[in-house]
């Protein structure tokens, strides 16, 4: 409760200061309107005006920000038209780009009294430290003014950033100081060219003159911005990308959304996330980030509202939407998106993301989001294909062990306690006769006791389960190397990945039942086995150096023969949709290739940062 009274208190401070900005700008612009005379050359000034908006509509990246190089054009326009008309039009035109951005109302009025309260001080501090010469061609002057705007620029926005509820970091704020250092640095660049060509005295500067020397500036704007564009766009269809294959390569393991939690800020900016996955009719939380409540998250009351969102839901300003509050997040996040995981009109989850600003979101990212949560959905639903999969294959075996029982044991026990009533009534009688049948009854006894550890050790946790496959690989030819003096080499290659318990029990199966053909077969005195994790699938290769054998002799002896062969190790491939390939000679040995499949294949812009964001 006093965290949410704090950050209330902020946000009304920064309130307070943006509108103190926005009036004494807008009061400053609206006292120089009084003062502007008749321009000498209009289409020159209108050649400045639609200049300075490209320039400020699209701001250069720099240093993973973004900065307009709207300042020579700025300092060009008082040059020639002195300070009512600067402040007006730099005024007005900012005001514009922010209109057709879609700014909240009060960034759209601050931004501009912003920019324009910073050069009237800039030029004010000059005018006052060099005198009302300041301006009558020297380098210095020009220098100093620029400064100035920037410094005084800066402050305004630190103001802002340091007052509103979210966090102002250092390296946010280097971050910032570096892309104005940039800006400022071209700025004097530019005006040090125009210095030096005014003193050239090449004639009559016209609207021609101005338009070949302020064009590179407009077209490095221009261009610096579709570059960045396509960057963001690049490193989004890039994240999206990696987060799709890491969501495939993960889906059997319970990690599956740590490649969301590793990529999402590349996919998108975003303050805060969560992920909810419906479970049996109750929302769990998989995943959050960033500015979350976590009470809020798990709280039934709070989570009702997710069951009555359906489609897309953006809100633009959590004040202006009470119904979309969301306490999922911290007070100072204002733009949030809804993003349902359906499927075939199911609510499977939901992917929610958080901003600081109003109107934040571009129509880019919505897409982005859009499509994220599609891939979400078709995880979801794969990942409860998987369990159902592994829940009848546990619930078939153990329908088979129970028939076995059912079959094997219980029959042999019954007629065994029938044959022991019968020998117990004839052994005063008929001792010999009452003999056998105890003889009898003891073995099926035995039978029955042997079938029952069977049962039982069927019903232990498999080796791979206990200590995984690599491991149980390694125990079992430490095991053979010591029966059989076998020289077996065991090699892994690639980054080990997940594998479903189901999966590694029938690739050491198959192991098991290589190894053991070949010591009983192949007369072999060398053996190499391979775990290899490649980029579509996993390979497992048992090879030997042994007599070879005849795969079609092979195949017509399996078919006759009960035991683990090699039409049911193919069997068993066909489970885990792999591919069993045998290569073998006579007199050349052989090989055993299982080709397991992985699941999927292996591998709007920033602001301004001279303006104020909220």
């Amino acid at each position: 409760m006093g965290q949410d009274i704090q950050l209330f208190k902020k946000e009304r401070y920064a309130n307070l200061y943006l509108l103190l900005i926005s009036i004494i700008g807008w009061v400053s612009i609206g006292i120089s309107s009084l003062y502007l005379d008749t321009p000498e050359n209009s289409i020159v000034l209108l050649l400045f005006v639609l200049f300075l908006f490209i320039t400020e509509f699209f701001p250069m990246a720099v240093w993973k920000g973004h900065s307009s190089l709207s300042f020579p054009l700025v300092f060009t326009i008082y040059l020639v038209y002195g300070l009512s008309w600067v402040v007006v039009t730099y005024g007005f035109v900012v005001f514009a780009v922010n209109y057709f951005q879609r700014r909240p109302l009060r960034i759209l009025f601050f931004n501009p009294a912003l920019l324009v309260l910073s050069f009237i001080i800039g030029e004010t501090v000059s005018r006052w430290l060099i005198g009302d010469n300041y301006l009558s061609g020297t380098l210095i002057a020009m220098v100093l003014i620029t400064v100035l705007f920037y410094i005084f620029n800066n402050i305004l926005v630190d103001i802002v950033l340091i007052l509103r509820p979210q966090s102002y970091t250092k390296k946010i704020w280097v971050k910032k100081f570096k892309s104005e250092l940039i800006s400022f640095l071209i700025a004097i660049i530019y005006i040090g060219i125009m210095f030096y060509l005014g003193k050239q005295n090449r004639g009559v500067i016209d609207v021609f003159s101005y338009f070949f020397f302020f064009s590179p500036l407009v077209g490095l704007a221009l261009l610096s911005s579709i570059i960045a564009r396509l960057q963001t766009e690049r490193n989004r269809l890039n994240a999206l990308f990696d987060i799709s294959t890491d969501l495939n390569r993960g889906l059997p393991s319970n990690e599956w959304v740590d490649s969301i939690r590793s990529s999402l800020n590349q996919f998108v900016d975003a303050d805060a996330s969560i992920l909810w996955v419906k479970e049996n009719g109750q929302w769990k939380v998989h995943f959050h980030n960033g500015q979350v409540n976590e009470h809020a998250c798990n709280s039934v009351d709070e989570l009702r509202q997710l069951d009555e969102i359906n489609e897309l839901t953006i809100v633009h300003d959590r004040k202006k939407h009470p119904h979309y509050s969301a306490s999922y997040f911290n007070k100072g996040l204002k733009s949030i998106i809804f993003a349902p995981i359906m499927l075939e009109d199911h609510l499977l989850g939901m992917f929610t993301i958080a901003k600081s600003r109003s109107n934040s979101f571009s129509t880019e990212e919505i897409q982005s989001i859009a499509t994220l949560a599609n891939q979400l959905a078709v995880v979801i639903k794969t990942r409860t294909l998987i369990s159902e999969q592994e829940k009848r294959t546990v619930l078939e075996e153990r329908n088979r062990i129970a028939r076995e029982i059912h079959d094997g044991v219980a029959q042999s026990l019954a007629g065994a306690v029938m044959k022991l009533e019968t020998a117990d009534r004839k052994f005063h009688q008929k001792p010999p006769e009452a003999h056998r049948l105890v003889t009898d009854s003891l073995g099926k006894l035995r039978l029955s006791l042997k079938e029952i550890r069977e049962s039982i050790y069927a019903l232990r946790p498999y080796e791979t389960e206990r200590v995984g496959l690599k491991q149980a690989v390694l125990k079992r030819i430490d095991v053979i190397k010591k029966e059989t003096g076998l020289n077996i080499h065991f090699e892994e290659r690639g980054k080990s990945v997940y594998l479903s318990p189901m999966v590694e029990k029938v690739m050491y199966d198959i192991f098991q039942e290589s190894v053991q053909n070949i010591i009983k077969h192949a007369q072999a005195t060398k053996i190499e086995v391979l775990l290899s994790y490649q980029k579509e699938h996993v390979l497992l290769k048992v090879a030997d150096n042994g007599i070879g054998f005849s795969l079609l002799d092979a195949m017509i002896k399996a078919k006759n023969d009960p035991h683990f062969g090699i039409l049911s190790m193919n069997e068993q491939a066909e489970k885990i949709e792999a591919v069993l390939q045998i290569d073998s000679k006579e007199g050349k040995g052989s090989e055993i290739n299982l080709h397991v499949p992985k699941l999927g294949m292996e591998g709007g812009m920033s602001d301004d940062q001279r303006h104020a964001s909220g």
